[in-house]
């Protein structure tokens, strides 16, 4: 005997999860329908209002089917559902049928208080009233045999499966409002996230544009060097444009699964890029990169152009160290301003010339840097050195997928 392959074993949920709501509500109508019609339940339904039990003919038939095949509609026309069922049950108990498809009934109610979704007093207000008249002709019938507190025990009964049906509509709804607010938060994120990525690329990029275009200024009289400044800035401007062209495919749904950011292999293009700005960089990187760093090596890759912005920005002239080291669970950075040196001169060229005009900074790089790192469980400092200067530090544990 060969064994059913587990995976479309666990495929059958699924599989059954396409079909119609009306095409999955109908087996539960049609073995209600089977059981009423064995003859060994006849007349072992509910019994409301003492009539005596009668043969089942071609009605009771017709009352059974009445009760347990629109349970096929129970969510999608609930309404018309318990309009059928609530037919066939009163035809089932006016003439002592008693079968066991007045079992639908509750079902029915069940479906009503949890799928209906409109008008729901008024449907509940409808229905109380109809059940008047058919407990009022029940008793008569029935010569009094049950007395009016079992008439309204049995409607508080029956209303114990709307309230259920409508507990379970509340909380799917609760449920649908919660997912819709973790969606919304997620959104946001992803915007702030995407912001915070816009802030890093540009502001790295126009500081060493402007620091360069101000540098050109003062080297009109050494065409040579006006050359190499001027390319330096067509350089930093076209890195701009491809980093700004990887961050902007991110909000493109058939972005594939491509390199999408900088990794840390690219800090040495990157510090190269503050060296021609006229920054003064020494660059130690130790250790070998984990096969899987996550978001790591991006966060880390933030952390050196933050700092190095900030260095241009705030100490442009001084000497500054950027020493990176991979282990086998964590990338530590550490980026580091002396204090020494000067914008001006190392701007210009030459000694005495006018200092060199840098954007201001927003004052959300730093933050935006230690709330990265803290999601990833990482450590993140930034202070003034003793003796002067400026220094950044950063623990990021490897292989987080955040």
């Amino acid at each position: 005997m060969r064994a059913v392959p587990v995976i479309g074993v666990r495929r059958v949920p699924e599989l059954w999860r396409r079909f119609d709501v009306t095409v999955r509500d109908l087996p539960l109508g049609l073995l209600l329908l089977a059981g009423s019609l064995v003859p060994a339940f006849h007349n072992h339904g509910t019994q409301l209002g003492g009539l005596p039990g009668r043969p089942f003919d071609a009605l009771a038939v017709v009352a059974v089917a009445l009760q347990c095949l629109p349970l096929a509609v129970r969510r999608r026309w609930p309404v018309l559902c318990l309009a059928l069922v609530s037919v066939g049950f009163a035809v089932d108990q006016l003439r002592g049928y008693h079968s066991f498809a007045g079992t639908a009934v509750p079902v029915a109610l069940l479906s009503v208080g949890s799928h209906l979704e409109r008008h729901r007093r008024a449907t509940a207000l409808l229905f109380s009233a109809a059940y008047v008249p058919l407990a009022v002709a029940l008793h008569r019938l029935g010569s009094g045999a049950e007395s009016p507190g079992e008439f309204v025990l049995y409607y508080l009964a029956l209303a114990l499966p709307w309230g259920m049906g409508a507990w379970l509509r509340s909380t799917r709804a609760a449920e649908a409002e919660r997912r819709r607010l973790v969606a919304e938060h997620t959104r946001a994120a992803e915007r702030a996230r995407i912001a915070r990525e816009l802030h890093d690329v540009v502001t790295h990029h126009v500081t060493a544009m402007v620091v360069q275009a101000e540098a050109a200024r003062y080297l009109t009289a050494a065409p040579d060097r006006l050359d190499q400044a001027l390319t330096a800035v067509t350089d930093t401007g076209r890195r701009a444009i491809t980093d700004l062209r990887h961050l902007l495919d991110l909000l493109n749904p058939d972005y594939g699964t491509e390199a999408r950011t900088p990794a840390v292999g690219r800090l040495r293009t990157l510090v190269e890029q503050t060296r021609r700005a006229g920054q003064p960089v020494e660059f130690t990187e130790e250790g070998t990169p984990a096969e899987s760093t996550g978001s790591a090596d991006l966060v880390a890759y933030r952390v050196v152009q933050e700092a190095l912005t900030n260095a241009l920005k705030y100490a442009h002239g001084s000497r500054t160290s950027v020493q990176v080291h991979h282990g086998a669970r964590e990338i530590t950075v550490e980026v580091s301003t002396d204090g020494s040196g000067s914008r001006a001169e190392v701007a210009a060229g030459s000694p005495g010339a006018s200092p060199a005009a840098s954007p201001g900074g927003s004052g959300r790089g730093l933050a935006g840097l230690r709330e990265r790192v803290g999601v990833l469980g990482g450590d993140f400092s930034a202070g003034v050195r003793t003796g002067g200067g400026f220094v950044v530090r950063a623990r990021i544990p490897a292989g987080s997928p955040s």
